[in-house]
């Protein structure tokens, strides 16, 4: 299962919406098939698994990060291949949280006289597809948010300069992050300030991911370099205030303009989530100012959190990370679970997860 767990990884980036997958096949002690599944589109892990095995797949046992599909999509039902293939056991680390699914595939496999086991590595499996299983069900995608600041805790000086905070390393790890994730939010506020591309520049990039824009009024240029035709779908999220002829000079450009307005007058953090979530957008990566981190912080919809705090000292009236109401208690502040630490030459990453009891979450039990 381990094997077949990092061969899920070889997914990431690629898969989207489809879950990562890994799978081995194993007769007489020894792995005679492995298989991932590459691409959205492509056949699923069992597959190229079974084809390596060949002949050798009759009577053996195959392990499977996921429980097989049984189900028509864009490929065939897995399961059927497995018992075409003639395999004895089927070992499966997780049931698929997919509603077609739900231990369909597993009983599919048991009524035609395989053997079957699920819950290995479970844990495991699970952070490997955290974003897909909330998508799957929450119908919502998972939420990353990213700042780099100081070690006092800054993300910019008083005069808002902030590039670069972070050292070269911690770049090149948030581009990787990027590429890995589906989408990347930021608000109006950072458009106008950096003018960014919010693109994954990584060799290992698969794709863009999606850019998203909060602009409650529609405020963004349209030379913004965000809005490039270069064939990355862009979202912007306005309010009901936004002016009807910039929407349309938008649409014309191709971007996506979804009206998801909150009574405050700001856009509907929950509601875009869903909207996202609709098109297939199993996560988001928030690199906002501090003023939309708060938002997504206030609202409760943060899921995980990556930091990158420099060596530097800037003090005085500058930037924080977390704007927004806050909280009035310590105990009402979100706690980070199955946190991580870790150097990047000279900053320091801290990663955790916003303890939840949810099958996605940070709960160090789960562990």
């Amino acid at each position: 299962m381990r094997e077949a767990l990092t061969l899920a990884l070889h997914g990431v980036g690629a898969t989207s919406p489809n879950p990562m997958v890994g799978a081995v096949v194993v007769a007489g002690g020894q792995i005679v098939g492995r298989g991932y599944h590459p691409r959205l589109g492509e056949p699923h892990a069992e597959v190229f698994a079974l084809r390596e095995a060949g002949p050798r797949a009759r009577g053996a046992t195959l392990y499977v990060t996921l429980e097989p599909c049984a189900h028509w999509g864009r490929t065939p039902p897995c399961t059927e291949a497995i018992i075409g293939a003639g395999i004895r056991r089927v070992v499966a680390a997780m049931i698929d949280p997919d509603r077609r699914m739900e231990g369909r595939g597993l009983r599919r496999l048991a009524e035609a006289g395989l053997m079957t086991d699920v819950g290995v590595a479970e844990v495991h499996a699970r952070r490997i597809n955290e974003a897909y299983v909330k998508h799957r069900t929450l119908g919502m995608p998972f939420v990353i948010a990213k700042w780099a600041m100081t070690l006092d805790g800054r993300i910019a000086t008083r005069s808002g300069e902030s590039r670069w905070i972070s050292g070269e390393a911690s770049r090149a790890a948030v581009h990787e992050v990027r590429a890995a994730c589906d989408a990347i939010l930021v608000g109006v506020g950072t458009v106008l300030r950096d003018n960014p591309a919010l693109t994954a520049r990584t060799a290992a990039a698969r794709r863009n991911p999606v850019r998203v824009v909060l602009d409650s009024t529609l405020r963004m240029p349209l030379d913004a370099r965000v809005l490039a035709r270069d064939g990355t779908p862009v979202l912007v999220a306005t309010t009901p205030r936004a002016h009807p002829e910039v929407k349309a000079q938008l649409e014309a450009m191709g971007v996506h303009v979804v009206t998801v307005g909150a009574s405050d007058g700001r856009v509907d953090l929950a509601a875009l989530l869903q909207e996202l979530g609709r098109r297939g957008v199993l996560s988001v990566l928030v690199e906002g100012g501090g003023a939309v981190l708060g938002a997504f912080a206030d609202a409760r919809l943060i899921d995980k959190v990556m930091v990158f705090i420099a060596p530097l000292l800037i003090g005085g009236p500058a930037p924080m990370p977390l704007a927004g109401r806050g909280v009035d208690r310590l105990v009402d502040a979100a706690r980070l679970a199955r946190t991580e630490v870790r150097r990047l030459d000279g900053d320091v990453v801290v990663e955790g997860y916003v303890a939840t009891d949810a099958p996605w979450g940070g709960t160090e039990a789960r562990d």
